[in-house]
């Protein structure tokens, strides 16, 4: 017999195709994403030490790893990576695809280890994602990116994985991402957000340096959470609600409640931080959520960021019964016009209330600050300062405002020809990259420092961090933010 014996009627080539088709189907993809190097010039790392986990980047690998490919996070901003030693580090095991996320002051950093990436595998593609870059995608696809992940994530990737693969065809089918097609940039529709987030796995911490994060500088072992996303308020400088949408949406209490019993357990730690920008929108959620940690009996001592209107004395004290210690407030100026005018939808009595209440309940209040709003003039910014210190914070961030592009704000100060910078390395929070209708970028550079200066430095908060235990801690909080401005 001089071949294999095939039954009549079979068609040989149809067989080898299915089989291929199959076979794709259980293919291993080998992953590589980058956090972008250059975090550590972003205000929040100067002045509190900070180094928090690319939670983004662990959702993504956790959807990839549920489809059974392999992946690794390479944490360059933790990790003091710069752009060659990250690229180096992404290409070492051979990836099949480079996935880099950047905001908008570690973008430079995302093209170089994009061109590197590029130089060394000119063949592995390319995946940029991030808020910087769904707004600035024809500028990323001009820096190395093959393809640009515009918005939320998680299915998208999934399915560019699988254009990766050869199993969708058509670039052009996968929703939200940019792409060059001869010669042109071409914008898929955009992808329907993720409505139910249950459905999404808990991020891949176990790829994360999870020793290597910290708070003042210091090697305090914190899980970082992520409960919900979106924000129904659209602030005007605020990216989150342009990136995540205005649709507020929150994991069931008992998902997000497993999550942190079982973080806990795992990096043997009782510290939580919660990122999302407003924890306590629904009242509903956050009392079946303080329900569940109770029954747990877990001793945690958490952190989550708050809007003022959404709390009160009840459920301040239900928060701290519940072992929350800190909560931030975006509070951002002095004056109920500054509210409306920036679409906050606070207002200075509730910013007040809301402060009171949170330290009566034993819980301290830290406060965020933005300087520099385009019609503020010079007193409107020092009145601000005041009012922080006259609201006695336990911590006050402040920044300048920064028009990042996706933003009213942006659309605002390009319109009014504001910004004087458009080096996006700059666009930290303590450079001022636009000037105001009534103040100079040196004027506004000076304030910010003096805001530092002047909260901090003041026998009175000096005294409450002396009785806390605290005050080589609070000095040194000054002193960096104080440095970080004469650069």
């Amino acid at each position: 017999m001089n071949g294999p014996m095939v039954p009549v009627g079979f068609d040989l080539s149809l067989f080898y195709s299915n089989f291929i088709t199959i076979f794709r189907d259980f293919s291993i993809v080998d992953i590589a994403l980058v956090m972008a190097p250059g975090l550590r010039k972003l205000e929040v790392y100067q002045s509190v030490g900070v180094r928090a986990p690319p939670l983004g980047l662990a959702y993504l690998a956790a959807v990839a790893e549920g489809e059974g490919h392999r992946v690794r996070i390479v944490d360059a901003p933790t990790l003091e990576m710069d752009a060659q030693e990250a690229a180096r580090e992404a290409l070492s095991r051979s990836p099949d695809v480079v996935g880099i996320s950047s905001v908008t002051p570690t973008a430079y950093g995302a093209y170089r280890v994009a061109r590197l990436v590029k130089e060394r595998d000119p063949d592995v593609p390319v995946v940029m994602g991030g808020p910087h870059v769904s707004y600035m995608c024809e500028e990323a696809l001009r820096n190395h990116a093959d393809y640009v992940v515009v918005g939320e994530g998680e299915r998208t990737f999934l399915e560019l994985l699988r254009l990766i693969e050869g199993r969708i065809r058509d670039p052009g089918r996968v929703r939200g991402i940019a792409y060059v097609k001869d010669g042109r940039v071409v914008r898929t529709p955009p992808r329907p957000l993720i409505r139910d987030l249950d459905a999404l796995p808990e991020p891949a911490r176990h790829l994360l340096p999870m020793d290597r994060y910290t708070l003042f500088d210091k090697p305090i072992r914190i899980i970082h959470m992520m409960a919900s996303r979106g924000c129904p308020y659209g602030c005007i400088y605020c990216v989150t609600s342009c990136f995540w949408g205005r649709r507020y949406r929150i994991r069931s209490p008992s998902l997000v409640a497993d999550e942190v019993e079982r973080a806990v357990e795992r990096y043997r730690t009782n510290m939580v931080v919660f990122t999302d920008d407003e924890l306590t929108l629904n009242r509903r959620w956050l009392r079946g959520f303080l329900r569940e940690l109770r029954g747990r009996g877990l001793d945690l001592i958490w952190t989550c960021g708050s809007r003022v209107n959404s709390v009160d004395r009840e459920i301040l004290m239900e928060l701290r019964k519940a072992g929350c210690m800190t909560i931030y407030y975006g509070i951002e100026s002095h004056s109920d016009e500054d509210l409306r005018r920036i679409r906050k939808g606070v207002t200075i009595r509730q910013v007040e209330d809301a402060v009171k209440w949170t330290k009566r309940a034993g819980i301290e209040a830290a406060g965020s600050f933005i300087l520099g709003f385009p019609w503020q003039r010079v007193e409107d910014i020092r009145r601000t300062v005041m009012f922080a210190k006259k609201l006695d914070l336990d911590y006050a961030q402040f920044t300048v405002a920064t028009p990042y592009p996706g933003t009213p704000l942006y659309n605002l100060a390009k319109r009014l020809g504001l910004i004087e910078v458009w080096n996006w390395s700059l666009y930290t929070t303590i450079h001022p990259v636009m000037r105001g209708l009534y103040f100079t970028r040196q004027q506004l550079s000076a304030l910010l420092s003096w805001a530092y200066r002047t909260f901090y430095l003041r026998p009175k908060f000096m005294v409450s961090q002396l009785l806390k235990g605290r005050i080589k801690t609070a000095i040194e909080i000054a002193l960096k933010a104080l440095k970080s401005r004469r650069r």
